[in-house]
Formats: structure tokens, sequence, C-alpha cells
């Protein structure tokens, strides 16, 4: 996700919202915006080829733990989910959005998408052979990502690959308005790579590897490989 469009300064989200209140904010945004930001990601990959790289190792090691079910958590209109796939995984996407799992159904026919939210995640225990979310965490607010990271540990198995892509920086940032200027309500928050490596493992993870992304840019980014 970029983040295009209005901001403000930065400030505490945590202290003033609850998580009811972030996780409709985010829903309605980005309700609203499916279908334009389903035009500006469709091409997306094409562009980033040290992302492509990420996918592909992602997928080597999938394959390389004896393969099965992967999750795209946050998977918004589908791409990455239908990238992976052709990749040769067996992927399926969850969005919080209903009109993104909407757009990414009619895109990517034959491809299972589901409406969910991570922070109460429906799957099975060690039900996936890998998960995947991919700028889906730049949303949540910081007091919600330890329950976030623990539902990823339940219900990734043994051995099974994480992969998670964000915003660097620091602070967050009220996004208004984005996608062909419809209007949004969502605090978009920047971390540094060791403070989410610091969570996944409280999590139970084990991290493998860090990529920083653009780090010239003015909002690098960064993936984590971790089991």
């Amino acid at each position: 996700m970029s983040e295009a469009g209005t901001t403000v300064a930065p400030v505490d989200t945590d202290r003033d919202k609850g998580i009811e209140d972030w996780l409709t904010d985010t829903r309605v945004s980005y309700d609203t915006v499916a279908a334009s930001y389903a035009d500006q990601m469709r091409e997306a990959l094409d562009a980033a080829p040290y992302v492509r790289a990420a996918l592909a190792l992602f997928a080597e090691k999938v394959r390389s733990a004896d393969g099965g079910p992967v999750a795209d958590v946050g998977c918004g209109p589908g791409h990455v989910t239908a990238h992976l796939r052709e990749l040769g995984l067996d992927a399926f996407g969850f969005d919080l959005s209903p009109a993104m799992v909407d757009v990414a159904r009619r895109e990517y026919p034959g491809v299972r998408f589901e409406v969910g939210s991570m922070t109460e995640l429906d799957l099975p225990d060690a039900s996936v052979a890998g998960l995947l979310a991919f700028w889906s965490l730049v949303h949540v607010p910081d007091s919600a990502l330890p329950g976030v990271f623990t539902h990823f540990r339940r219900v990734v198995r043994a051995g099974g690959p994480l992969l998670v892509g964000f915003h660097v920086g620091e602070g967050s940032r009220l996004k208004s308005e984005g996608y062909g200027g419809h209007p949004m309500k969502v605090y978009v928050h920047r971390r540094q790579p060791a403070q989410v490596a610091a969570l996944l493992r409280e999590a139970g993870f084990t991290i493998e590897a860090q990529w920083l992304l653009s780090p010239d840019a003015d909002v690098p980014g960064a993936v984590l490989f971790a089991i």
C-alpha cells in the first residue's frame, strides 16, 4: 500500500482509538477505493523486481518445507495472491474489505478469497505452510501487532515461512484521501525493521533475513523473512 493522499503530523493513534474504530475505518476506506486501488496495483509487481525476488524466495521456502496452502493476509485486490499461484503455490487470500474481496474474486476467478480480519484470524492451528502479510500491517496500530503476530504464529505450521512487508520510518500519519482522490480515514504507521523483528521474536518467530527496499526513497520499504 502506498501513502498517496493527504496527511497530517504524526499522532498517537493507539491512545485514542479502540480496535473496532480502526478496523471499521480501514474497512470502509478500502471498500470506497477498492476499484481504483485495484487499477493502480494490477501491474505493480512488473515494476518491482526486488519485491518479486522476495516472493520467489518465499515460494522456494514453502516448497522446501514440503508445501501446502499459503495465506495472503490483507490480500487487497488479489494481485500478489495470484502471483504466488503463478509461482506454484496453493495460495488463498483474506482481506478485511468485502469490496476488495469482490474485486479479487472478479479479477482472479478460481482463486479462493475470503473476508476476514488478521486480528481474529479464522484459520485452524498449524493449518498453513506459509503466510504473507505484504504491506497489510501498515494500518494496524502498535497495540494490536502482538495479537496479530500471535495469530500468525498459531496458524503457520512448524518450519513454514512468514514474509511481512511494511513502510520504514517513524510515527503515524492520517491518510484522508487516495487512489483517485476518494475519501479515506486510515492511519499509516511507519516502523523500523528492528521494531517489527522484536515483536515477531516475542510471538515465537525466528528472523532469518531482512531486506531494506528503496533506502533513498522518501518512504523506504522493508521485508522480513521468519520461521
